[in-house]
């Protein structure tokens, strides 16, 4: 019992979306799509690395906290001096006044005496602690492009992800109405199944009767069998559409909310298009961050300038007499490269040829998708055309196969007349739902190239 109630209590969690509408699915898929928010991370991403392109401006400002030990002689007497507490005992005065007394008559040894303190001294600690600051003060505005740049990147990663958006929007567009396409031709193939059921019923009336054969027959429940074998095909294939939309959702859908099959035809402004489309911004982008580019190129030929400061205090025990002992540096760099062998020189004409190439591309990336508008448009309008030929070629086959099914009553037709004429309706059936799929998909397709929803 006690399991009973538990799968109760936990039903509602596992069970799937119902009635799904369309509007409701699309608002889902921006907040669930799992591609989506690894997109969304990326664009986080390129935000966080245009800050740290801006935070070099600021400099950099370092804490240093130092412990060493050594016995070798150089690094000992530095310690010393840089604790200011070397002594001329570190230079072996003690030895050179041991001497004192026979000055006169020892001056050379007591010249090449080589003192013991200075070159063989005791080990000693030493601590440190330094803080420090760099600061650019001119780059020659490389440091501000490359905040530009990475801005820049920012936006684009963020166009990105706005054309990550339109493709999910069209996949879960065409997956609504991919089911409700599906779920009409299922519907028709059901009343096409009744219709068969209702020749095979007329066929063992008249067999019964001696006006039909066997064989007659037989061949109705042929056809029968091919008819249902479609309609489970097409059952397979919209649980197949359902698991795709639950794929995009990232939760499980059951039922949908039908659309109507014919996806509508949306609005052309050619002005709008070159606005708003995706590939276009990005192109234009693109040629931004070249401009960018060749300035930083440029800069290469500016000298930069540079700050520093350093502040700090040693000795031989941890943050010893730290004022008393404390000692500061400040500076100012300035580095300008007259000559590299002309690497500047070749990196800014190569920046200058990719400033061009985006140029050209930008125009071609234009040209492009107003090619490409007029040319879905046009197929678009062909598919409408085809669309309503089948549907008149569809009420004809229907009507021609009701008219043979009268006559093989009456004996004037064969039921093998029948059959094809039931078939050809079968083949305009397909050839419909085919050519409405596939203006569907252009109509998405053009609907993403629009981006109807404008700039990021």
């Amino acid at each position: 019992m006690k399991k009973y109630l538990i799968f109760l209590l936990s039903w509602p969690l596992f069970a799937g979306l119902n009635n799904l509408d369309i509007n409701q699915a699309i608002s889902m898929l921006k907040n669930n799509n799992l591609e989506l928010k690894i997109s969304h991370f990326n664009e986080q991403m390129k935000a966080y690395e245009a800050v740290v392109a801006k935070g070099n401006h600021y400099g950099k400002l370092d804490v240093t906290v130092t412990g060493m030990r050594s016995n070798d002689a150089l690094n000992v007497f530095g310690y010393k001096l840089q604790s200011r507490e070397a002594t001329f005992n570190d230079f072996g005065f003690n030895e050179f006044l041991a001497q004192i007394p026979g000055l006169p008559g020892n001056a050379p040894e007591l010249l090449a005496t080589q003192p013991t303190n200075l070159n063989y001294p005791k080990a000693r600690n030493h601590y440190q602690t330094k803080i420090s600051y760099i600061l650019p003060l001119y780059t020659g505005g490389k440091l501000s492009e490359y905040g530009r740049i990475t801005d820049a990147l920012h936006r684009m990663s963020q166009w990105d992800t706005q054309k990550l958006i339109n493709e999910k929007i069209f996949q879960t567009k065409k997956a609504f109405y991919d089911i409700s396409l599906v779920d009409n031709y299922i519907l028709n193939l059901s009343k096409i199944i009744q219709n068969i059921d209702h020749l095979e019923s007329i066929v063992k009336s008249m067999g019964e009767e001696g006006y039909a054969q066997d064989i007659d027959l037989l061949e109705v429940q042929a056809r029968k069998a091919e008819a249902e074998s479609m309609y489970n095909q097409a059952k397979l294939n919209r649980d197949l559409a359902y698991q795709f939309l639950s794929f995009l959702l990232n939760e499980e859908v059951n039922s949908i909310k039908k659309v109507n099959d014919m996806a509508p035809m949306p609005s052309i402004d050619t002005v709008e298009v070159e606005s708003n489309n995706i590939d276009i911004q990005k192109a234009l982008l693109g040629l931004q961050i070249t401009e960018m580019a060749l300035k930083v190129e440029e800069a290469n030929y500016l000298p930069t300038v540079g700050a520093f400061g350093e502040y700090g205090s040693a000795d031989n025990t941890f943050w010893n007499e730290f004022e008393e002992k404390d000692a500061y540096t400040v500076g100012v760099q300035l580095k300008w490269n007259i000559f590299n062998g002309g690497i500047d020189s070749a990196n800014l004409e190569k920046a200058k040829v990719n400033h061009l190439k985006v140029e050209n591309e930008v125009a071609l990336a234009k040209s492009g998708i107003a090619l490409k508008v007029k040319k879905l448009e046009t197929e678009i309008l062909s598919k409408n055309a085809d669309v309503k030929s089948y549907k008149k070629q569809l009420r004809f086959a229907k009507k021609v196969y009701e008219n043979y099914r009268s006559r093989y009553k009456e004996g004037i037709v064969s039921i093998s007349d029948v059959l094809i004429k039931q078939s050809r309706e079968l083949e305009v059936l397909l050839k419909l739902l085919t050519v409405k799929n596939e203006r569907n998909t252009k109509i998405f397709e053009l609907n993403s190239i629009l981006n109807a929803g404008g700039n990021v």
